[in-house]
């Protein structure tokens, strides 16, 4: 009889996947040989790992149990991981090994040569003494990859952890993974192989599929379990005389195969679940997707239908895109997939699709944002000569700013609130460096000072620019705009904002658009009006930035703002208050007034720093001294931003 695949409940961890851990390098330029390549993206990879990543997007409780290196690239792993929300704590650090990298091309739609660097790598030294048997007890299903069955230490640990699991009642699933390459039946460099037939491991696989509930491979990856070259049928019966687990044929394009019982006279009695024919990136990391599909809705109580139509949909997002990992959908995506999705062949042409996988995956949250501003370029630089200071002060100066904020993130516990907004030339590029990669909000400008139309600063090729920008810099952008610019002004400065929309689309980072509509265009007493005007005709165009960063608005003009964002872009990150060098008691009474939830925080610069950095530029204040006024400064506004509805509160009385 077929196996029961009725989990477990009232366990902590839904599944946790043993295997592959690895990553993977894919080649940027399509259509090069690998030899041809000259840039690539990082992404987490291993088809363990894209398991336990893609089940964690999916919203369930995931772990992963492999082994990386003690550097960068387990660390980048390991990070990725958590913050997808993966239980990292059965991860083990190897001291001496190295992690596990691939190397991937995209020759063709058929085409895609693959290096696997396993050379005595971390995750094929998982050490089988160092798993924890209470922890496998803890989990209603374990995942296990073929591949660390090719290995004597990766064979005991997946030995270790099947007996673990089957004293405790866990389900037990065996993604067969076959690659000839890593079970040495191949050159080096044939990764892309996905079919040798070899009666070695054959026996290998067959000796541990009786351990196993649910079976799940290609068409190729049952001929080697089975050990029937050429024979589909033939293996599956081989499977099955062994095996009394569900098996599910992976069919591509055709969909699945599911045999709970006897495997049929034909494969096409089996029952089948279709798939979408979609136009192919990359296939790597789509079965891997298929199964996070699968798994997740029956881990969710779903049926095999549903399950598989989930599963399906999973593989044929992932295979139109570039990376394996990253690519997994999100809950919120396949909501769109079925219901309000034009179903066609080009997935990458659903622009909706694309906007809900940038801003439903999992990203660090910034519910209250208190950032310096010094990205000032043009009045630095007044500033100094009017100060008879040398141009060399002003990186010093910049660099004492970020102490500011150190201090205060101390003083007043901003961990997670703390952000700055810093140029990347002459300026501030040491500055900028000293603030990323430590866990702040980091804004980066774009615009060249003062232009109007729009104009990006040292270059005509935004996109060309950002490619060297860190992922975790916000693009920020100034522009003077209204809709009733004269309207060869307007469609210039239109322009502009849609290649820099673009251009942060392709490189991944987050964009924060700050709109000054023109004092010549706002009547008095309108500039609420202006500015929303502005909004609205911005995102007619299709602009949906994750941030605006707008003048003071009077509570009716935020309340209008968030309706604006509920209709338009939901997922927007909201707006932040910016300061135009007003006095700080000004600032201080306007955020009494932005007591609505979209409003997230202030990015306020000169009033803040003006004053004290022009005496440190003429000699009146020493270093400590230029740090110590302008945290004073910085902490009244973190203090009256916090203090905000005490202070509504009190204008009403």
């Amino acid at each position: 009889m077929p196996a029961s695949l009725d989990f477990p409940a009232g366990r902590p961890v839904d599944l946790v996947c043993l295997g592959r851990l690895a990553v993977d390098f894919y080649a940027q330029q399509f259509g090069a040989r690998l030899e041809d390549a000259r840039s690539f993206a990082m992404y987490l990879g291993g088809s363990s790992g894209n398991l336990a990543f893609g089940i964690a997007r999916l919203g369930l409780r995931s772990a992963m149990l492999s082994r990386v290196g003690d550097e960068q690239l387990g660390r980048f792993l390991t990070e990725a991981l958590a913050r997808e929300g993966c239980d990292v704590s059965q991860l083990q650090v190897d001291p001496q090994r190295l992690t596990a990298l691939v190397v991937l091309g995209l020759k063709d739609r058929d085409t895609f040569p693959l290096l696997f660097m396993r050379e005595n790598c971390a995750d094929m030294a998982i050490d089988a003494d160092a798993i924890s048997e209470s922890f496998i007890a803890g989990c209603r299903a374990l995942a296990i990859t073929g591949t660390h069955l090719s290995t004597e230490g990766t064979r005991r640990a997946a030995q270790t952890a099947l007996a673990y699991a089957r004293r405790h009642g866990v389900r037990c699933v065996l993604d067969i993974d076959y690659r000839p390459v890593l079970w040495g039946l191949t050159s080096r460099g044939a990764g892309e192989n996905r079919y040798v037939p070899d009666a070695r491991v054959t026996a290998q696989l067959q000796e541990l599929l009786p351990s196993f509930d649910l079976l799940v491979g290609t068409e190729e990856e049952f001929l080697i379990a089975g050990g029937v070259p050429g024979d589909l049928l033939a293996s599956l019966r081989a499977v099955r005389a062994i095996s009394g687990a569900t098996l599910v044929l992976k069919r591509g394009p055709l969909g699945c195969c599911v045999i709970e019982g006897d495997v049929p006279e034909r494969i096409e009695d089996a029952p089948t679940y279709l798939g979408e024919r979609v136009e192919v990136l990359n296939v790597l990391g789509a079965g891997d997707a298929f199964l996070a599909g699968l798994l997740g809705s029956l881990l969710q109580g779903q049926d095999w239908a549903e399950a598989a139509r989930v599963a399906n949909a999973c593989g044929a997002i992932v295979v139109s895109r570039h990376a394996c990992s990253a690519a997994m959908p999100t809950p919120a995506e396949l909501r769109h997939w079925f219901e309000g999705r034009r179903h066609g062949a080009r997935v990458d042409a659903d622009q909706q699709l694309a906007h809900l996988h940038r801003v439903t995956a999992p990203r660090p949250a910034w519910d209250e944002l208190c950032v310096m501003a010094f990205d000032h370029r043009s009045q630095f630089h007044d500033m100094a000569r009017a100060a008879g200071a040398d141009e060399s002060r002003i990186p010093v100066l910049k660099r004492l700013l970020v102490r500011a904020v150190e201090q205060v993130e101390r003083s007043h516990a901003l961990q997670g609130h703390a952000g700055v907004l810093i140029d990347g030339g002459d300026y501030g590029r040491d500055a900028l460096a000293g603030a990323t990669g430590r866990g702040w909000w980091v804004g980066r400008p774009v615009e060249l000072p003062g232009s109007r139309p729009l104009r990006f600063d040292g270059t005509r090729s935004i996109g060309s620019a950002l490619l060297n920008w860190p992922t975790e810099q916000v693009v920020k952008c100034l522009v003077h705009y209204s809709p009733d610019d004269a309207t060869e002004l307007r469609l210039a400065q239109e322009d502009a904002l849609l290649e820099l929309w673009e251009a942060t689309r392709s490189s991944g980072n987050e964009l924060l658009v700050e709109v000054i509509p023109p004092r010549a265009l706002t009547r008095a007493g309108g500039e609420d009006e202006a500015v929303l005007r502005a909004l609205t005709r911005l995102y007619n165009l299709g602009i949906r930035p994750e941030w605006w960063k707008l003048a003071p608005l009077q509570p009716a003009g935020w309340a209008a703002l968030a309706q604006l964002l509920a209709e338009r872009d939901p997922h927007c990150r909201g707006a932040v208050i910016l300061g135009l060098n007003q006095p700080l008691d000004y600032l201080v009474r306007s955020f009494a007034e932005a007591t609505d939830p979209v409003v997230k925080g202030f990015m306020v610069g000169r009033s803040l720093w003006g004053d004290a950095s022009l005496r440190w530029l003429q000699g009146g204040l020493d270093d400590a001294g230029l740090v110590d006024a302008v945290a004073r400064n910085y902490a009244t506004l973190v203090e009256a931003w916090r203090s905000r509805h005490e202070a509504n509160k009190e204008q009403r009385r």
